[in-house]
């Protein structure tokens, strides 16, 4: 049987609601009991005194204890005058007699466990050489027994074994009906948590049961979803987690619905031009020409390219781009993959300056291919974009164990907008929309892929000569690590 959270969370909160309040009925009853009883045994404890001063005062007018040897009523009745008031109780004393069939105290046939609870049989009285003259010998060993003093000599000894249970009848009666209120409060303690308990339960609860909804939203595909909760607790916490989660999820998809557009698009662009090209060749509208074939093979190209790039970029997504490290010289690498590119630049009228030593050894633990591929990408974007005439300047800037290349070239720059965007994959700025120019816009994407796969960064930003200004920044190394 499915028992919902609340009912749950209910049925603890009361659970443990009533164990507080079980072990404080039970604590409270158990300190009661033990707080009553030493109440009662202080009010023995004043009467036992009281016997003190009255046996003095009589041995002191006697002189001797001979008076109470054979004599229990007259020991009684002066138990009996200690009573609250000082008023002697005919029938107590009558009462108690009668229990001493043989007329001698302690009897010798002893006392119902009843009778020998009460005050009178738990006093012991001895005389000046400790034997004793009234009383149990059984409670000698817990009782606390004092000098009974007559001008300065003693006389005699008096004790009283403290109460262990309550026995009198208005004690037990105030006992029972103390403990009737502790059981009532008890149960409407209950009651209240009870009463508390679900409301609370339900309140507590319905910030879960939004994110259960939400959730159930968002795994539906509504990615639009988002929670109100602004308290700073946990479930608050819970809230805002969720609303990033959902908004990242949002982000995500549209970026995967741009993303398969686009991907569309670039597909679909240079099989139309194929196939346009093959349909007029086959309708005898082209011939077949050298000029028609290369045609073909550019475009050919270009989706060949395009699908390298979708392929490579998905390997580095699944984490299954290989790297094959080793200490390498950067510069080597940087000059190998410029010297196929002079004679490029040279011919689109553009100015490529190493401003860096060329002999210089600045070694890195990289993948030298990796390497050379991003170099060729970076060379590729700026001889791509640049306008005639224009410069690219590469710059190298050691440091302390990383070192910074740095691609500057010149007009036309990137809007600033543009910037955080420039590495998004298949984005393409404004001037670079036309295809004739243009690529697929994946380059950039990929060698941020391969300078994060070696422990660096790359960042775009406004060039000084008035384009754009591409900094790697990797860290080097004295060998593998």
């Amino acid at each position: 049987m499915r028992v919902s959270l609340k009912y749950k969370f209910t049925l603890a909160l009361l659970g443990g609601i009533s164990t507080v309040v079980l072990c404080m009925h039970l604590f409270g009853q158990w300190s009661f009991d033990r707080g009553f009883l030493r109440y009662v045994n202080t009010v023995e404890r004043s009467r036992f005194e009281l016997l003190a001063n009255t046996l003095e005062n009589v041995y002191e007018d006697q002189q001797n204890w001979d008076f109470l040897r054979d004599n229990p009523v007259v020991w009684l009745k002066i138990l009996a005058s200690t009573l609250p008031g000082k008023q002697t109780n005919p029938e107590f004393i009558e009462r108690l007699s009668r229990s001493f069939k043989d007329g001698k105290f302690p009897p010798q046939h002893g006392l119902s466990p009843e009778a020998e609870r009460f005050f009178e049989t738990r006093v012991l009285l001895f005389d000046a050489d400790r034997k004793l003259l009234f009383g149990l010998r059984k409670f000698e060993e817990n009782a606390q027994i004092d000098p009974i003093e007559v001008n300065d000599q003693t006389v005699g000894y008096l004790g009283l074994a403290p109460q262990i249970h309550l026995s009198d009848i208005h004690q037990l009666e105030f006992v029972k009906r103390q403990k009737l209120a502790f059981f009532l409060i008890a149960v409407g303690m209950l009651m209240a948590a009870a009463f508390i308990a679900i409301p609370l339960a339900d309140r507590l609860i319905r910030p879960v049961r939004q994110l259960t909804e939400a959730t159930r939203e968002l795994a539906a595909g509504r990615y639009d979803i988002r929670t109100q909760r602004k308290s700073q607790d946990e479930l608050g916490q819970l809230s805002r987690d969720f609303n990033i989660l959902a908004a990242t999820l949002e982000q995500n998809e549209k970026a995967r619905r741009q993303w398969t557009a686009d991907i569309s698009h670039e597909l679909r662009t240079p099989l139309a031009v194929l196939r346009g090209e093959i349909e007029a060749l086959q309708d005898k509208v082209r011939e077949v020409t050298p000029q028609t074939l290369e045609t073909l093979h550019d475009e050919v190209m270009h989706l060949n390219r395009l699908v390298n790039d979708l392929y490579e970029l998905s390997l580095s997504d699944l984490g299954a781009l290989t790297y094959k490290k080793t200490e390498v010289n950067l510069v080597e690498v940087l000059q190998k993959a410029l010297t196929p590119f002079k004679s490029r630049f040279t011919g689109k009228e553009l100015q490529l300056n190493a401003v860096y030593d060329e002999t210089a050894e600045i070694l890195v633990f990289a993948d030298p291919e990796r390497l050379l591929q991003m170099f060729i990408n970076l060379l590729e974007n700026s001889l791509r974009y640049t306008h005639n005439g224009g410069t690219l300047q590469i710059s190298l800037e050691p440091g302390q164990d990383v070192v910074s290349l740095i691609f500057d070239d010149t007009a036309p720059g990137v809007h600033a907008d543009d910037l955080p965007q420039l590495f998004d994959r298949l984005f393409r700025t404004e001037f670079s929309r036309n295809r004739a120019t243009g690529g697929a816009g994946l380059g950039l994407s990929i060698c941020r892929s391969i300078v994060e796969a070696h422990g660096g960064t790359l960042t775009a930003e406004a060039s000084s000569l008035g384009g754009l200004s591409l900094k790697i920044t990797l860290p080097t190394t004295k060998g593998p690590q």
